[in-house]
């Protein structure tokens, strides 16, 4: 028997997913008059060069560790987010639709930009009442947040035992963290563009281990 007793360090549960949670770099500005390229009805704007330059410093922070698998959306600009990491390791990523950011109906293409900026009545009750379905056409945080929890759900599970990078959006990553925590709805909104967060998966049991690491920006 031993004399000494260290403190606890923390280490997954057996078959638990350890998942870093990206936000993408940031993207083109929005332009009046002119919409975003679309996808699936959703504005894709490309990263502008900020955004280029914190993909790689994303890649630089993460090229060491054992990462087994790399997941981005349906959207550009994830894709060109993990590009540098991708490179480093040697890994082709996966596209998971079911993380792509929250769909912000009549206000999508770039006109959400604006509507935040001018404090527009639907954007502050949907600041105040925590539920993007307050604007319109948009789906609602508990949209959001059920299909988010599915997509990282599936992921988990296909990588027990592994540490995984999942590409994602500001949206994404408040609504994950929340579902982990228990927070209120918007709790976890504001990521930094290029910052990382991290959380366990276990089947039902959830972890957060962090938020918004931006310790390589």
């Amino acid at each position: 028997m031993s004399n000494e007793a260290r403190q606890h360090r923390f280490t997954p549960p057996q078959g638990a997913c350890d998942l870093l949670l990206i936000r993408h770099g940031e993207t083109q500005a929005a332009k009046r008059g002119e919409m975003f390229p679309m996808v699936g009805g959703q504005g894709d704007p490309a990263l502008r060069p900020e955004g280029r330059t914190q993909a790689i410093a994303v890649g630089e922070r993460l090229k060491h560790e054992p990462i087994d698998a790399i997941y981005v959306t349906t959207m550009q600009r994830t894709h060109q987010t993990a590009a540098p990491l991708a490179a480093a390791l040697g890994i082709t990523p996966q596209v998971e639709a079911d993380l792509r950011e929250v769909f912000l109906g009549d206000w999508d293409g770039g006109e959400f930009r604006f509507r935040a900026a001018e404090n527009d009545p639907a954007y502050l009750r949907a600041r105040e009442n925590e539920c993007w379905g307050e604007l319109p056409g948009a789906e609602t945080f508990a949209e959001l947040q059920t299909r988010v929890m599915r997509g990282l759900r599936r992921i988990a599970a296909a990588h027990p035992d592994r540490l995984v990078a999942v590409v994602v959006h500001g949206g994404v990553v408040g609504a994950a963290l929340a579902a982990v925590t228990g927070s209120r709805n918007f709790g976890f909104n504001g990521a930094d563009n290029g910052s990382i967060s991290r959380i366990v998966i276990n089947g039902e049991q959830m972890i957060l281990r962090g938020f918004n690491d931006v310790a390589h920006l």
